[in-house]
């Protein structure tokens, strides 16, 4: 917020710390808030290894990619929709309003999803849980950022993150306490509304954000919950700064109106709100094409692709990942005052590339050392359970497990192990359960592979450079780089940006890499990666422990990096050689 005068290179996570001792209520605020992004984060793990089990109860959902992208997607598309409102319902509504409805949508998806007969009714389930993912994955960050001081706003933030990343650590461990329990799925999906519940009571004790209830010209509400954020004698500065800062912008709303069109057109006519919106909807575009949500959503199944074929196992592995993943976000939390949000974007991109790739050279060569298709032990099933595709090949006995399993059929490993050759069979439950009694393993996503954990480890790296930079930062940067009276608007627009694009890679990553094998569909988002780095260099300023009206006046000068600063430079250069000469 506008607070706190003090220099930005003195802001760091242990002022943050003692600011939240000073004042509790602080950190009560920015915790309540932040569960929504504990359900941003449970919805967005709990998914992938209930997907497993959805898979086993649903024979349609178990033959038909398309069906299971569908039930992982929907939710991003309910989002867009929730976002895109979100943005309209903060302007209009408040904040905890918005976050107080986005509660009940979500409480009521959890319950669809949890009594869902049929794989449609999931599907219903999952928009309505997107519809109030959406609008609180905008609103929180926002509701903190309006009620913090400007020099700790980065890590208060961050708890948002945090919490996403909680929840996403939360999910796996629900995942892997219903494995064994009647209903598996169902108590998965379902535990999801209890957070939403809990957050929804918190959120009727707690106050509107100050900045939206002084626009609403509330002064003395604002001003009552301003004393229990700042020290004494730092409330009537804040006051003071804010009435400048909201008459300004109500004398400009004068010429442009009130209607969403209207806003919508001056905005977009206003060079400060696009650059701000470039910013904005760059960092949150390439949030998504780095394939962050490729792996919290279908994690099990790329450990499941890494060769690692038991449900459990898998989910385990998986909460290594996002485990790290909260472990990443604090460290955001620490480092995001201190050395800058662009800085932490960029150093996590160039990690996130070099992951990447490692990754696709990783599955390229287990895809190479996949194991031989032995036609003996493949006949030997009968010929009712032999993969058609195979029996049918001109050079079947030249084929691997990999071609077996972009056959759309399994393999079903040899009873001496694992890596040796095995039987090409169909893809069903009644044959899995065969394979199975001959205690052998059945693959149907990955083949065994001796690196399998080498791709595993990878993953985790991947996470760990991916959680303080990009995981964190595009939502605290969206939280503060708007004026005000766009500051909904802004959001809304950059958050529909972000769910349009994770949309676009959740519904399209199992058919990817259908053809073009995980190693290709790695290879790809790391060029993703490299596109993000340049856009967010171009195109993103530094705004740690500015003031919003300071973000502002730096968006109003334009921002161009080096070597495209050259000019800026000069005179610099200039003003020192004249200052030497007393001429200045």
């Amino acid at each position: 917020m506008e607070g706190g005068h003090q220099s930005a290179d003195k802001t760091e996570f242990t002022e943050c710390w003692r600011r939240s001792i000073q004042s509790p209520y602080i950190m009560r605020l920015a915790l309540s808030a932040g569960i929504g992004g504990l359900l941003f984060g449970y919805d967005t793990g709990v998914i992938s290894g209930a997907l497993l089990y959805i898979r086993d109860d649903f024979d349609q959902v178990d033959k038909k990619t398309w069906l299971q992208e569908t039930i992982v997607s929907m939710a991003v598309a309910g989002a867009i929709i929730g976002a895109a409102f979100g943005g309209w319902m903060n302007d209009k509504l408040g904040r905890k309003k918005t976050i107080l409805m986005a509660d009940v949508v979500f409480f009521l998806g959890a319950l669809v999803m949890a009594v869902a007969p049929a794989p449609w009714v999931i599907i219903i389930g999952r928009i309505l849980v997107g519809l109030g993912v959406g609008m609180a994955s905008m609103t929180a960050p926002l509701y903190i950022s309006e009620a913090s001081p400007a020099k700790i706003r980065g890590a208060l933030v961050g708890i948002n993150s945090f919490l996403v990343t909680g929840g996403q650590f939360l999910s796996y461990l629900i995942n892997l306490a219903f494995t064994r329990a009647p209903g598996t799925w169902r108590w998965m999906l379902g535990v999801a509304g209890i957070p939403a519940l809990v957050q929804f009571i918190l959120m009727l004790s707690l106050p509107e954000s100050p900045r939206w209830l002084y626009r609403q010209s509330k002064e003395a509400e604002a001003k009552q919950i301003l004393s229990r954020i700042y020290p004494p004698n730092e409330v009537e500065e804040e006051i003071k700064v804010m009435h400048e800062s909201i008459e300004s912008e109500k004398a400009e709303e004068g010429l442009i109106g009130q209607t969403l069109g209207q806003k919508l057109k001056g905005a977009l006519a206003n060079k400060v709100i696009r650059r701000a919106l470039y910013a904005g909807i760059a960092v949150q575009v390439a949030q998504q094409f780095v394939g962050i949500n490729t792996v919290m959503y279908y994690s099990p199944t790329i450990v499941q692709f890494a060769g690692i074929a038991s449900n459990s196992t898998a989910l385990a592995l998986s909460l290594v990942t996002s485990g790290l993943n909260a472990v990443g976000s604090i460290l955001s939390m620490i480092f995001i005052d201190r050395f800058g949000r662009r800085k932490l974007m960029l150093v996590s991109l160039i990690g996130i590339i070099v992951c990447l790739i490692a990754l696709s050279v990783t599955f390229s060569i287990a895809a190479h050392h996949s194991p031989a298709i032995s036609n003996k032990d493949t006949l030997s099933f009968g010929a009712n359970s032999t993969c058609q595709a195979y029996t049918k090949a001109p050079n079947f006995s030249s084929w691997d497990c990999m071609q077996c399993l972009q056959a759309e059929c399994a393999f079903c490993s040899s009873s001496i192990g694992e890596f040796h050759p095995g039987a090409c069979l169909a893809s069903s439950k009644t044959i899995r359960g065969v394979c199975r009694e001959n205690h052998r393993v059945w693959f149907s996503q990955g083949c065994p592979s001796k690196i399998g954990i080498l791709a595993v480890a990878l993953l985790g790296l991947y996470i760990i450079s991916y959680s303080p930079g990009m995981g964190t930062v595009p939502w605290v940067l969206n939280s503060e780089i708007y004026p005000l009276k766009f500051r909904g608007l802004g959001g809304g627009i950059a958050a529909v940006f972000n769910w349009c694009a994770n949309l676009i890679v959740s519904e399209s990553f199992l058919s990817m890499t259908k053809s073009l094998g995980s190693s290709g569909a790695f290879l790809l988002f790391a060029g993703f990666s490299l596109a993000g780095l340049v856009a967010i260099y171009m195109l993103v300023p530094e705004t740690k422990g500015l003031q919003f009206e300071e973000v502002e006046k730096l968006l109003e000068k334009g921002f161009k990096p080096f070597p495209f600063d050259k000019k800026k430079e000069d005179n610099k250069v200039k003003e020192k050689e004249l200052k030497q000469q007393g001429l200045v």
